[in-house]
């Protein structure tokens, strides 16, 4: 069987001296899939390489409205190929065609693509900041070499490498993108290459503005960050993974921005027990298996007061979770996961009162599981008791007290979100006002009464969150345009002279409509001489 090509400078071409192959997996049937795809060598990963440098050097000379008529003519090639997208997506990840795949994931792609476009035409994302009196401006641009963009499993659209938040990102701050093909969906990603190479085309755009490239040794993995062409990493996977290559980035100085493992812990509040019980119960389930519990934003992991509401809310929980049809995981290393950290979760004091193992059929399913432990025993081994179980499992936490509480969300470390559930009738606002600065300190994104799944791409939106659920605290992977900035560099320009300036840092507002700094007040307007 023939291998399936890289995209590589403009034109889809075979692997020059491929290693082996491996196929994409039918994760409902565990059976293997048509496709067959190469283990590079370091010719091809020379070859993204060169291309990207010389988009790089094309992308200096090219006005910044080409890259906004790229993403969006990338936007419109994608719904054009919509079809054949979310039925290789679902055949490859098992992820539900029509309603997860079409109606959410695949428009909230093609948007995340037009907002980027909007924001490099709106231009005020560089943040033009300008000193009269001195005569020294500054804005972000674009960095001087590629964005190599490694994606997760979960998201086979919407953070693919090839086209997720992390590609738009890059792409609106003016860099080449090179991205690595996640082996759970790599036809998927062939396609939005496809698809890229289609608006390049369309809109004269540098032909290595968009390269794919699928699997190589994990050493070339180091030497790809390392190389002096790439100007930044993207990388959304295991912590393992993710620490690796933020060792070799940190050595050779280059920005990464990593998202990692996050439990998203739940607080429920003893009043909202009382009011709502089992509605609660019923919005954790629904959270902690959407997807099979394959979010980045799962919650896995809840606490409240040990007592007889705690008792019956997880009585009400294992009864949904029991019921509840068993889902298919991404593929046998998900599942693989799942059993090796329930194994480390039960061996350190938590107790299974729901599933607990892999469903018994073809494919990769597991059945959705729900442990518990006491305050005590978490106290005892925090570290091993927040073993993240990527898929539809939980542990609830049954602390003895208040001042338990606390000192557990102490020893919490970093999440992307946190939520506390909390009564109508204000019997909680006291224990909150406690519990959630605590709480604030340990996550990204604080919610009140609303479960964490779901990440909606508004600027207001902080996906991002303390380590290890990230690798830096101040960046969020989604929200235009602070998305956009982890991909840039500051420039700054002292005493230059009007016409040698950049545009966004000239007297007159080169669009009207874009935002600056002038003297310390934000205006549209131009500067008056």
């Amino acid at each position: 069987m023939s291998l399936q090509p890289l995209l590589i400078n403009g034109e889809f071409r075979a692997a020059a001296n491929p290693t082996g192959s491996y196929h994409s997996t039918n994760p409902m049937t565990g059976e293997k899939l048509p496709w067959s795809f190469p283990y590079s060598e370091w010719d091809d990963i020379e070859a993204v390489l060169q291309g990207a440098a010389d988009a790089v050097a094309e992308l200096r000379q090219a006005p910044r409205q080409l890259l906004a008529e790229f993403l969006d003519a990338y936007a419109a090639s994608i719904e054009g190929q919509a079809d054949a997208l979310v039925e290789t997506a679902h055949q490859e990840t098992g992820l539900p065609a029509p309603t997860r795949l079409r109606a959410i994931e695949l428009p909230r792609t093609t948007d995340q693509l037009r907002q980027a476009a909007a924001a490099v035409r709106a231009r005020s994302w560089t943040q033009a900041t300008i000193d009269t009196a001195a005569n020294i401006r500054s804005c972000y641009g674009p960095l001087p070499g590629a964005v190599v963009v490694f994606g997760p499993n979960n998201f086979p659209f919407a953070f693919n490498g090839a086209a997720g938040g992390d590609f738009a990102a890059a792409i609106a701050a003016g860099s080449p993108v090179v991205a690595k093909a996640h082996s759970s969906h790599s036809r998927t990603s062939q396609l939005l290459a496809e698809s890229a190479l289609e608006a390049i085309r369309k809109t004269g755009a540098p032909k290595g503005l968009v390269q794919l490239i699928y699997r190589f040794k994990p050493e070339y993995g180091y030497d790809l960050v390392a190389d002096a062409r790439v100007a930044a990493v993207g990388f959304t996977g295991s912590r393992d993974g993710g620490m690796r290559l933020k060792e070799v980035a940190d050595r050779n100085g280059k920005p990464i921005y990593l998202e990692m493992s996050s439990i998203n812990p739940i607080l429920l509040l003893p009043g909202a027990l009382a009011e709502r019980s089992q509605e609660i119960a019923e919005e954790f389930f629904t959270s902690c298996t959407m997807g099979t519990g394959q979010f980045c934003t799962n919650p896995g992991l809840v606490m409240t007061l040990a007592g007889e509401a705690s008792e019956a809310f997880v009585e009400q929980s294992a009864a949904l979770f029991e019921e509840g049809a068993a889902g298919v995981l991404l593929n046998r290393g998900v599942s693989e996961g799942m059993d090796e950290s329930l194994k480390i979760l039960s061996g350190n004091g938590a107790k299974v009162v729901a599933g607990g193992s892999a469903a018994d059929r073809p494919g990769f399913y597991y059945r959705n599981t729900l442990l518990t432990v006491s305050g005590d025993e978490f106290l005892s081994n925090p570290e091993a008791m927040q073993t993240e179980a990527f898929g539809p499992s939980s542990l609830v936490i049954l602390a003895k007290d208040a001042a338990q509480m606390e000192q557990i969300i102490g020893r919490f470390e970093g999440n992307l979100t946190g939520c506390l559930y909390t009564d109508n009738g204000g019997s909680d606002d006291q224990l909150y006002d406690r519990l959630a600065p605590l709480l604030r300190a340990k996550v990204g994104r604080l919610l009140n009464d609303k479960m964490p799944t779901g990440v909606a791409v508004t600027a207001a939106m902080n996906h991002g969150g303390p380590f290890p659920a990230t690798g830096h605290p101040g960046f969020t992977s989604v929200g235009i345009p602070a998305s956009i900035r982890r991909f840039a560099a500051l420039y700054s320009y002292d005493n230059v002279r009007q016409h040698r300036l950049p545009p966004d840092l000239q007297d007159k507002n080169p669009t009207g409509e874009m935002w600056r700094l002038v003297d310390q007040a934000w205006t549209q307007a131009d500067i008056s001489a």
